[in-house]
C-alpha cells in the first residue's frame, strides 16, 4: 500500500514524459538525437551550427562524404573480385604428351571401293556433264564394281544441281532434266575458282521428307567444294551402315603406317602405339597414350631426345574424291584429352621432315565468382560422350549429338553415339540430312543454346607448337634410303618406295621450361574489410561501432517508428469507430498524448525531481509566479544583549 502513490507517479510520467532516442514518436526528433550524440562529426555540426548557410555548407560536405564512401566501396567490390595473373617457370623434368597420328586416307581405296561404286558412278557422271571430265588411264588401275545397294535411288533424290544465274530452275545432273527450285537458298562459300562460266552455280537441295514444300539449296561457288560436300554426304550414309569392325580392317594397320620409330635416343614399335577409331579419320595411333599406366618422360631437350617417326603414306591408294591432300595429321594433347584430330590437327607433308618444337605450359583459372569457368564438368546439364576429362569441344560436340538425336531420331556420323541411339542413314532414317544441316545451321548461329550452357574448363594443359620443313630424302640421299626402307617394308627392291609415299616427323621439347599460368584473387577478405575501414575513417571519421549504429539508427528505429505510428493510427481508428458504433463520448485518458505510453519507460524506480521539472504543466492552471519576498527575514537581529556605548553617540550623530 505504501508503494501504490509511487507506482502512480510512474504510471503518470509514462504517459507524459516526451520521449528522445531510439524511443522518438517521429523521424525528425530520431534523427535530430542520433545528429546530436553519433561519433560522426558531420551529422553533428549540421545541427548545432548557428546560421543558415553554416548549416548548408554542412550538410553539402557530409552528403558528399557519403557519395565518396559509396563510390569507393564499391569500387573496392569490384576489385574484390578481379584476379591477378602470375607466371611461374621451373627447369624440371617433363611428361612426353600424347601424340595421335593419322593418315589423311581415312580407309584404303582399294578395300572400299565395293561399298562406294554406286556414288563413284555418280560422282564420276557429274564432273562428266558439267566440265567434260573423263577418267581415262589412271596412274593405279581404279575399277569400280557395280556394288548392289539400295543407294541409286537416293542420289536420284539428293542429286548434284547446276543453277543458273541464281534462278529458280535448275538442271538435274543424274536425268539432265529441269527442275524448280523450292525454298531457300544457302550459298555456302565464295571461292575464286568456279566452273566454266561464272554464273553457274554447284549444289544440291534438300527437303523435309514428311513435307516436300520444305526444301532448301545448299549452293557453292566452287565446283571442287561442292562436289566434295556432296560426296561426303553420301560417304557418312554410306560408312554409317558399316559395323566398326569391318571398318577397322579396312583402315591402316600399325604394320602399314609406321615404319621406324625412336623416342629419347631408344628404338620403339608398335607396342608403344594405342590404337583408335576415328569416324572420319579411320585408324589412329597414339603414342605414349598411358593406358598401361606408365607415361613416358624426357629429361632433355632438342630434336635427338623427342618422337622420331617416319610414315608410310600410300598416296596410290587414296580416295580420290574424298580427299584432295596427301601426308598425315597429328595432334599433340595430353593423356586425359579427347584428340579432336579433325578441328586443331597439324598435317605432315610428305617427301618432307617436319619438325615440331614444343613449350609446355598449364594454365588455372579462378572458379566463381571471379570467372564463368568449370572445374571439372560436373555442373555442365551435358552428357560426356567422349569418356575424357571435360573440355569445351567435348561439351559443344556432345551437346550438338545430343540435340541431333531428339531432333532428328538418329546420331551424326562424326561423333559418338549416346546411349541408346543409331547412326543416321537414308535407309532407317531418309529424312536425317535435311534435320542435320538446319540443326548445324542453328548450331552455327548459336541459336541451339550450347554456347550458352557450355563452359571453359578452369584448368588445362597446352602445348605451344612450332613447326619448320624441310625436304627429305635429300637427292644425294635418296636412292640408297629408298631402298633400305623398301627392304624394311618387305618389298623387292626393284620396286622401292617413292618418296611422296613417306613422311619424316620429329616431336620434341626446345626447352625443359615449364611455365604455368595461375590467377589468383586480387584482394583477400582482410584487405578489403581494412579498405573500408579506411575509406569510413577518412570521410566521416566513422568506426565499424559507428556503422552498426548508422545501421541500428536509420533501419531498425526507423522503421519501428514508422510502424508504431501506423498502429497507432489503426488503434485510434478502431476505438473511434467503436465508439461510434456504441454511442459513447470518448474518455478523458482517451484525450492524452499519444506516443508516450508503456515503451517510455521500462524501468520501475520511483520519479526524481530531475524528471518531475520535465512534466508538462495542466492546460487550465495560470503559470506559477515567483512568491514575494517575506521581509521579516531581512530583520537582522543583534547578537548582543545590549549596544554599546560607543555605537551609540554614533547613532545619535
Amino acid at each position: 500500500a505504501a508503494t501504490a502513490p509511487g507506482k502512480k507517479i510512474t504510471a503518470r510520467l509514462k504517459r507524459t514524459l516526451p520521449v528522445r532516442g531510439p524511443q522518438a514518436p517521429t523521424l525528425s526528433e530520431l534523427m535530430r538525437w542520433y545528429c546530436l550524440n553519433t561519433n560522426t562529426h558531420g551529422c553533428r555540426r549540421i545541427v548545432v551550427s548557428r546560421g543558415r548557410l553554416r548549416r548548408l555548407l554542412w550538410i553539402l560536405l557530409t552528403l558528399s562524404a557519403v557519395g565518396l564512401i559509396l563510390w569507393q566501396c564499391a569500387e573496392l567490390l569490384m576489385n574484390y573480385y578481379s584476379a591477378s595473373v602470375s607466371v611461374t617457370v621451373q627447369f624440371q623434368k617433363l611428361p612426353f604428351p600424347a601424340v595421335t597420328i593419322c593418315n589423311i586416307n581415312p580407309y584404303k581405296y582399294s578395300a572400299m571401293k565395293e561399298y562406294l561404286s554406286e556414288l563413284d558412278k555418280e560422282t564420276k557422271k557429274a564432273l562428266e556433264t558439267f566440265y567434260g571430265f573423263s577418267e581415262g588411264k589412271s596412274k593405279v588401275r581404279r575399277s569400280v564394281d557395280d556394288w548392289n545397294s539400295t543407294g541409286s535411288d537416293f542420289f536420284q533424290q539428293i542429286p548434284l544441281l547446276k543453277v543458273e544465274d541464281f534462278s529458280r530452275t535448275a538442271t538435274d545432273l543424274h536425268s539432265g532434266q529441269k527442275r524448280k527450285i523450292e525454298g531457300s537458298v544457302f550459298h555456302k562459300d565464295s571461292s575464286i575458282v568456279n566452273s566454266g562460266d561464272s554464273n553457274d552455280i554447284i549444289g544440291f537441295q534438300l527437303c523435309d521428307a514428311n513435307n516436300s514444300s520444305e526444301c532448301a539449296l545448299y549452293t557453292f561457288s566452287s565446283g571442287v567444294n561442292a562436289i566434295q560436300e556432296w560426296y561426303k554426304l553420301h560417304y557418312m550414309n554410306i560408312m554409317a551402315q558399316i559395323p566398326l569392325e569391318t571398318k577397322e580392317q579396312l583402315s591402316y594397320s600399325a604394320e602399314d603406317l609406321i615404319l621406324t620409330c625412336f623416342f629419347d635416343g631408344l628404338s620403339c614399335d608398335k607396342r608403344h602405339f594405342t590404337r583408335f577409331h576415328h569416324p572420319l579419320h579411320g585408324n589412329c595411333y597414339t603414342f605414349n597414350s598411358g593406358e598401361n599406366g606408365t607415361i613416358l618422360s624426357t629429361s632433355t631437350g632438342g630434336s635427338e631426345y623427342g618422337l622420331q617417326v617416319v610414315l608410310y603414306i600410300d598416296e596410290a591408294d587414296y580416295n580420290p574424291f574424298l580427299v584432295t591432300s596427301t601426308g598425315a595429321k597429328i595432334i599433340v594433347h595430353d593423356q586425359n584429352e579427347y584428340p579432336f584430330i579433325e578441328d586443331i590437327g597439324t598435317e605432315i607433308e610428305t617427301a618432307a621432315a617436319t619438325s615440331i618444337g614444343m613449350h609446355f605450359t598449364q594454365s588455372r583459372k579462378l572458379s566463381k565468382p571471379y570467372s564463368d569457368c568449370t572445374e571439372t564438368g560436373d555442373d555442365i546439364p551435358v552428357e560426356n560422350l567422349y569418356n575424357k576429362s571435360y573440355s569445351l569441344q567435348i561439351c559443344l560436340h556432345s551437346c550438338f549429338q545430343k540435340a541431333m538425336v531428339d531432333s532428328c531420331g538418329c546420331a551424326q556420323y562424326a561423333q559418338p553415339l549416346p546411349a541408346g541411339a543409331e547412326y543416321c542413314n537414308y535407309k532407317k532414317n531418309p529424312n536425317w540430312m535435311y534435320c542435320y544441316y538446319r540443326l548445324h545451321e542453328k548450331f552455327v548461329k548459336e541459336q541451339l543454346g550450347c554456347q550458352q550452357i557450355c563452359k571453359d574448363a578452369c584448368s588445362f594443359k597446352e602445348w605451344a607448337l612450332t613447326t619448320s620443313i624441310a625436304q627429305w630424302p635429300s637427292i644425294v640421299s635418296e636412292d640408297w634410303m629408298l631402298r633400305v626402307l623398301s627392304w624394311d617394308k618387305g618389298q623387292k627392291l626393284n620396286k622401292k618406295l617413292n618418296k611422296t609415299d613417306l613422311a619424316n616427323l620429329m616431336v620434341f621439347y626446345k626447352d625443359l621450361n615449364e611455365r604455368f599460368i595461375s590467377e589468383n584473387p586480387a584482394n583477400t577478405l582482410v584487405i578489403l574489410l581494412s579498405n573500408f575501414g579506411g575509406q569510413l575513417g577518412l570521410w566521416m571519421s566513422c568506426s565499424v561501432v559507428c556503422v552498426i549504429e548508422i545501421v541500428e539508427v536509420f533501419f531498425i528505429d526507423s522503421l519501428s517508428i514508422v510502424m508504431r505510428r501506423q498502429w497507432q493510427k489503426a488503434k485510434k481508428w478502431w476505438n473511434g469507430r467503436q465508439r461510434r458504433s456504441s454511442g459513447k463520448a470518448p474518455q478523458a485518458r482517451d484525450l492524452e498524448r499519444q506516443g508516450h505510453d508503456n515503451p517510455v519507460c521500462i524501468d520501475e524506480e520511483l520519479p526524481t525531481f530531475t524528471t518531475a521539472l520535465r512534466l508538462p504543466l495542466p492546460q487550465d492552471s495560470p503559470l506559477p509566479r515567483t512568491p514575494p519576498p517575506n521581509y521579516s527575514t531581512l530583520r537582522l537581529d543583534t547578537a548582543f544583549a545590549e549596544q554599546l556605548p560607543d555605537t551609540l553617540e554614533l547613532g545619535q550623530h
